[in-house]
Formats: C-alpha cells, sequence, structure tokens
C-alpha cells in the first residue's frame, strides 16, 4: 500500500560492506526531503562506520543489539511503526540470513516484524553475487514481496570488476521512495522550467531576476518519484537546487536567456504531457549588447534601452497543444488580495490550464524558503492551494495536475 509523503519513518539497514561509507549520503538526502531516518547498522557494519557518525547525522540512538533498548522491545516497536525500509549495503550474508529467516541482531529481527515495503541494495564481489546460493537467496526474498535491487557493474574492491558495485546513493533512494509513492505519472514526459533567465548588457553584467530554481527542481524530482521521465530546463539555477534535482529520471538542459528557453520549450515539449514553467522570466532584455565590458566613464550609456520578450507561456497555451497540459507561475508582489487579482488577470490573459499565483519579497517565494501558491484556472477561478515546503507545494500542484491529464 502507497502511504503519502511527507514525514516518512524510515529504517536504514546497514551491513558490513566495503560500501557502508555511501549509506552515509542516502541518510542525508532522506533528512533533506524531510523524512524521519532511523540507522540499524549490523556490527559489521560499525567497523567501516562508526556509530557516532550514524546518530549525529540521523539525529536517532543507533543500536545493533536486541538487547538495546529492550525493555521498548525495540525490534517490534520499529518494525510496526516504519514506513520503508532500506538495507544498502545488504552483504551476501544478509541476503542468505534475510531469506532463511534468520534473527540473530536487531536488523534481521526487525527485518521480520515489517510490514512495510522493504528494498535491498546488495553489494558484494561479482563470484559472490552470480554463487547459486545467493541468485537463490535474492529468488525467495523477490517471491516475498521484496524489492532487491540488481548491483550496479563496475569497479569492486581491489583490481576486479564486473557486477556487485553498490548503485549510487540516489539511485537507491529514489528506488526506494517510488515504493511509497504513487506512481500517477508513470509513462507521462513532463518539462519542468527553473531559475531565472538572465539578459546580457556585456559580457560580464546581465539583467535578471532573484529566482534560486528551487521551486522547479522540486518540481521535477517530484514527478521524477511519481513515474513521469522529466526534462529540466535550468535557467542559471543555484547549486543547492541543481542538487535537490538529482534523481534518474531527470535530465537537466541548461539555459540562460529568454530566447534558449524559448527553443528548448519548442524541442522538449514535443510529444511531451505537461509543461510547467516555473522559471522566472525575464520580460525585458537590453536592446543591444556590448560586446566589451561597459566602463563606467564618459563613455558609459545614461539609458539602458530595453525591448520586451516574447511571452513563452502564452505563446505555448495559444498554440494546439497535442494534449499538452500547461501550467504557469505568476510572482507577484502586494497584499494578498492584490497578489490574487493580479494572478486571475493574467491566468485569463496568458490562458495556461492552470496558473500558480505566489506572493514574492521580504523572504517569501524566492530562494530554499517556504512557498505557498493559490492555483487559477485559464478564467481565473481558483481551483486549489498548496503551502509550507518547497516539497509540500510541488505535491499539491502535482495531486492538482494528475486529475487533469487525459
Amino acid at each position: 500500500m502507497n502511504r503519502r509523503q511527507p514525514g516518512l519513518r524510515v529504517l536504514l539497514g546497514v551491513t558490513g560492506g566495503i560500501a557502508a561509507y555511501k549509506a552515509v549520503f542516502i541518510v542525508r538526502a532522506l533528512r533533506e526531503a524531510g523524512h524521519r531516518v532511523r540507522v540499524i547498522p549490523t556490527e559489521a557494519a560499525l567497523e567501516f562506520v562508526g556509530r557516532p557518525t550514524w546518530e549525529a547525522l540521523s539525529g536517532e540512538p543507533v543500536t545493533t543489539s536486541v538487547f538495546e533498548g529492550a525493555t521498548g522491545v525495540d525490534h517490534v516497536a520499529l518494525g510496526r511503526s516504519a514506513d520503508l525500509v532500506i538495507v544498502a549495503p545488504a552483504t551476501a550474508d544478509l541476503l542468505a540470513r534475510a531469506a532463511a529467516g534468520r534473527a540473530d541482531d536487531l536488523l534481521t529481527t526487525t527485518l521480520l516484524t515489517v510490514t512495510s515495503p522493504v528494498l535491498l541494495a546488495p553489494a558484494m564481489h561479482t563470484e559472490m553475487w552470480q554463487h547459486p546460493a545467493t541468485v537463490a537467496n535474492v529468488a525467495t526474498l523477490r517471491s516475498r514481496g521484496v524489492t532487491v535491487l540488481d548491483p550496479d557493474s563496475g569497479r569492486l574492491t581491489g583490481a576486479d570488476t564486473g557486477p556487485g558495485r553498490l548503485p549510487e546513493p540516489e539511485a537507491i533512494t529514489a528506488a526506494a521512495l517510488a515504493l511509497v509513492t504513487p506512481q500517477d505519472l508513470a509513462g507521462r514526459r513532463v518539462v519542468v522550467s527553473a531559475g531565472g533567465t538572465r539578459e546580457p548588457l556585456d559580457p560580464v553584467r546581465f539583467l535578471g531576476n532573484r529566482s534560486s530554481g528551487h521551486q522547479g527542481a522540486t518540481l521535477a524530482l517530484e514527478a521524477a518519484r511519481r513515474g513521469a521521465e522529466v526534462t529540466l530546463l535550468a535557467a542559471s539555477i543555484d547549486a543547492s537546487a541543481r542538487e535537490v534535482a538529482q534523481h534518474p529520471a531527470v535530465e537537466v538542459v541548461d539555459v540562460e536567456t529568454t530566447a534558449e528557453l524559448a527553443a528548448a520549450v519548442d524541442t522538449h515539449t514535443s510529444g511531451a504531457d505537461v509543461l510547467v514553467m516555473a522559471a522566472a522570466v525575464a520580460d525585458f532584455r537590453p536592446a543591444s549588447t556590448a560586446d566589451r565590458k561597459i566602463k563606467k566613464d564618459e563613455s558609459a550609456p545614461d539609458v539602458v534601452h530595453l525591448v520586451q520578450n516574447p511571452d513563452i507561456l502564452a505563446t505555448v497555451a495559444a498554440r494546439p497543444r497535442d494534449g499538452l497540459l500547461v501550467v504557469g507561475f505568476a510572482a507577484e508582489t502586494g497584499t494578498q488580495e492584490e497578489v490574487l487579482e493580479l494572478g486571475r488577470s493574467k491566468a485569463r490573459r496568458k490562458g495556461a490550464d492552470l496558473l500558480a499565483v505566489n506572493a514574492v519579497g521580504d523572504g517569501k517565494g524566492f530562494g530554499d524558503v517556504a512557498n505557498a501558491v493559490t492555483v487559477l484556472d485559464r478564467d481565473g477561478a481558483q481551483v486549489g492551494q498548496a503551502a509550507g515546503s518547497k516539497q509540500d507545494v510541488a505535491r499539491g500542484l502535482w495531486d492538482l495536475i494528475v486529475p487533469r491529464l487525459g
């Protein structure tokens, strides 16, 4: 059964393989997404990454034995409360013990009590992965409904190379969260723009805006988690926003100017199901661009002449779309009433299927901060709202978009 995010209670088992250090990045990604993580290492795992590291990263106590926390019967309490279980790396020993139903430490005992989805990410030498015993153990676990990833092929410990390498942390995290995320965008192609376009004045300076790209990146990530193949048109997004969008199903295409973004939209919306224009597009550009840096002397212009950029959202909304659902963003300033009235006017003028209107300025909207949007239809009628973190807004917006897909 799919449980709705955010705030999942995740158990992360870590076993004694050299790849245990990679699980550190899984903890970080889950915590940054707002989930609570309890790490259950084996005693062997603590030989690779120590208890203080796991406790510092997770913010939770770390135990390895059923005799620790015995008064609370931790192995039962943890199993019953978990929304998701990940074991990474899962060694050949762990696969064998789990397949046999062994309960000889806190991790394997807890695995026998969970009812939530379980994902195991194996890592071992090629010969161990291909051994008939391991093949049989994996088949047994999969027959019981456990998700066992295939390991990557690549450089292993030492000089050998082959299948058995732990998948990258972002791939493990994405596969695990997909187990508890509605896959209501599976088979869909989605294009999201993010960030702010920049219009050059000279080789050094540009006209731009304060958009960081966080909301667009989070929209792209949520769509990918819900099963879509996503193209993120990144208009000078922050490095932290780029990191947010890391997902195997997200392709990032970098653009800078409004003209480049318009061309990318035309290219990548062919055959797409949804376009979400979350980028803050520059309304104007300099009429001319200096080929050298403009000096602060008598030759500097007193006035910079501007010309209007094409309206990408209105242009796409007005053309025949072959089933493409178009969603726009409108960042406005003023009181809540003024922002909504400006949004209603823009919704009727732009013609997008949905328009997410939000107030910006004074620490609102732009950057890695909380956000709140009111969603209007093309007639300016309110059809929904979403507020909270950028992740909360992304989930709320996709919840409104999905039912409108043909």
